[in-house]
């Protein structure tokens, strides 16, 4: 079986897990190959905080997206967030050895080599080490160093820095869960690639990806990233809010919030109501809309000026570091109605929601280019630029071929196995339908049992 440039995305949310199978095509666009979705349950936060059932969520997740697909995945670039996230900036350099060669690209890895040394505080670990803006011999502001002479090369550096131990248990679960971790990419640098263009890069923007437990902020000046931050707030505290104010279970305060939800109270009027039906035979409870998004806009405007106090600290009223292109709305969080209207009135920036369609093929579907697949998109797009062959096609006739071998030579005396295997190897088998059926069922229910062992034995070793 032949490997193909497959490149696979995982993003493991608070409230959904997302497998995605995607390859570049002939014009340089991503073509998404199979998505598989599944509840995000033993995550909170962005943190995983049950091994078990964020592995059974994992498994669910990449399953379909390889019944969807054909694909059988191999490993996965796997999105980073939570609020254990933060960001330094640093400064460093090298004196080279020989200042008549010119600066090649081994220079710039030492000089990175170095800051991956820097002493963090006990328990982190860095995540990413992003090269700003080099300096040569005192000459400042250059972007790209390879090709230039000098004897000092100097750089400053956007460090991500993150717990170890919760980048451990992602990579565990990863692993139990049958495919290996192929790179770590922290969430906000995902979505930035899929949802921003390059001159909103260059003029100056902020990208705020409202997820399901975290809101993840990364601003972008001169092309080059500038900052990075997760507020550990999102759509969540939302449907809580509106659980404990109207008094009904969560199902349905999270199909309030998004059926009839929106973050401007002066949009609805006093009259609009909902019928929500009763638990158990109960009288139906009726929800005013008014009250509805008064709860509603409380949270959102929170979750907001926590995000604006972090545009704030990068030092957006210096003109120098102005956002020209405003601010760039993401994730599910994003589709609240008059969210847009909301985030451009507390922080009087130009807003737009960001949708990933920008670099996928013409034929990927509607719910593929929706904010929800924003950081999954990312991801894919991360994995492809590391060339990865992350999966391959399975191949139907193969395992049509093997199907019959256990039901035609079970009972078979053991010295006439040889002979018949050989023949068998010659005999071309029909291609019958029901044959390739039965064969596909056995190739889900072989993917199945290999998963369910797999949760066996580390539940066994976990004890």
């Amino acid at each position: 079986m032949e490997k193909e440039n497959i490149a696979v995305g995982l993003d493991i949310g608070t409230t959904k897990i997302v497998a995605m199978i995607g390859k570049k095509n002939e014009y340089g666009k991503l073509e998404i190959l199979g998505v598989g979705k599944s509840k995000s349950l033993g995550v909170a936060r962005g943190v995983v905080n049950n091994i078990t059932q964020t592995i059974q969520s994992i498994q669910q997740a990449v399953l379909e997206a390889e019944n969807n697909s054909g694909y059988k995945i191999n490993d996965v670039v796997v999105g980073i967030a939570g609020q254990h996230i933060r960001s330094i900036q640093h400064t460093d350099y090298v004196i080279r050895t020989n200042p008549e060669e010119v600066i090649s690209g081994k220079d710039i890895q030492l000089l990175i080599d170095q800051v991956n040394k820097l002493a963090m505080l006990p328990g982190e670990e860095i995540i990413h080490v992003l090269p700003q803006e080099f300096k040569i011999d005192g000459q400042s502001e250059i972007k790209e160093p390879i090709g230039m002479y000098g004897a000092r090369l100097e750089a400053s550096f956007h460090v991500v820095v993150g717990q170890a131990s919760s980048i451990r248990n992602v990579g565990r679960c990863i692993q139990s869960s049958g495919i290996e971790l192929s790179g770590l990419t922290l969430e906000p640098l995902a979505s930035a690639d899929a949802v921003l263009s390059q001159e909103e890069k260059e003029a100056g923007v902020a990208l705020i990806d409202i997820g399901g437990g975290t809101t993840d902020l990364a601003i972008f000046k001169d092309g080059i990233i500038r900052h990075t931050a997760v507020v550990p707030f999102g759509g969540n505290v939302i449907t809580d809010d509106i659980k404990e104010g109207c008094s009904i279970i969560e199902k349905q305060a999270e199909l309030l919030k998004t059926k009839f939800g929106s973050a401007w109270p002066g949009e609805n009027k006093d009259n609009e109501i909902v019928s929500i039906p009763g638990l158990r035979g109960r009288d139906p409870k009726e929800i005013s809309l008014k009250n509805l998004s008064k709860i509603i806009h409380a949270r959102v405007v929170e979750i907001i000026e926590q995000v604006f106090t972090e545009i704030k600290a990068y030092g957006h009223e210096d003109p120098r570091k102005k956002l020209i292109a405003g601010i760039v709305l993401t994730g599910g969080g994003s589709q609240l109605k008059h969210i847009k209207q909301l985030v451009e009135y507390i922080t009087g920036m130009d807003t737009r929601i960001g949708y990933p369609n920008e670099h996928l093929a013409g034929n990927s579907g509607e719910e593929i280019s929706s904010p929800l697949f924003a950081t999954a998109v990312g991801l894919v797009m991360n994995s492809v630029e590391n060339n990865s062959n992350s999966a391959y096609k399975i191949e139907l006739k193969e395992v049509v071929a093997e199907a019959p071998k256990q039901v035609v030579f079970q009972p078979v005396v053991a010295e006439e196995k040889p002979v018949e295997e050989e023949v068998y190897n010659e005999v071309e088998v029909p291609e019958k339908k029901n044959e390739s059926d039965t064969a596909e069922r056995q190739i889900k229910r072989s993917f199945f049992d290999r998963y369910v062992d797999k949760i066996k034995d580390f539940l066994d070793n976990a004890e």
